[in-house]
């Protein structure tokens, strides 16, 4: 899916969201710029959350809530910090009734589900993006 702009992005999160229930786990992948914390935005929008969604890369997770809790967690400066404990995070705590979004989750944290969603951002030069959705395992089959 070609997104032209943020706007677009976090639309497309929001609908992203209507598919969205408790115990689904989002891993979020492209190059920094890529729209990771705006597609989240739009996740957390429309699932109907309170508060502003912002990136928790200093606080690693942030838990939003609402009719459907959000937890937005941002692996990037654990992935090569070799201290990343899962567990350390409380994941696992919140999956079975939030949806847990995870920025640069790829190859750390596929193992707290047996189904995800992938969703791999590309930026292009122009300055849109592109979204590529792969559904993981029995959920999404």
């Amino acid at each position: 899916m070609r997104l032209a702009t943020v706007a677009e992005t976090r639309a497309f999160g929001r609908s992203l969201a209507a598919q969205l229930q408790a115990g689904d786990l989002v891993i979020l992948s492209g190059p920094l710029g890529a729209g990771k914390t705006a597609l989240t935005q739009g996740i957390g929008e429309g699932l109907g959350v309170t508060g502003r969604v912002t990136s928790p890369t200093f606080v690693i997770a942030r838990v939003h809530r609402g009719p459907l809790p959000l937890v937005h967690v941002d692996a990037y400066r654990l992935r090569d910090s070799g201290r990343l404990d899962l567990d350390d995070l409380g994941i696992d705590e919140e999956l079975d009734r939030a949806v847990v979004v995870v920025e640069w989750g790829e190859g750390v944290v596929e193992q707290l589900s047996d189904s995800h969603l992938e969703v791999r951002l590309e930026r292009h030069d122009d300055d849109t993006r592109t979204a590529t959705v792969t559904g993981v395992g029995p959920r999404w089959a």
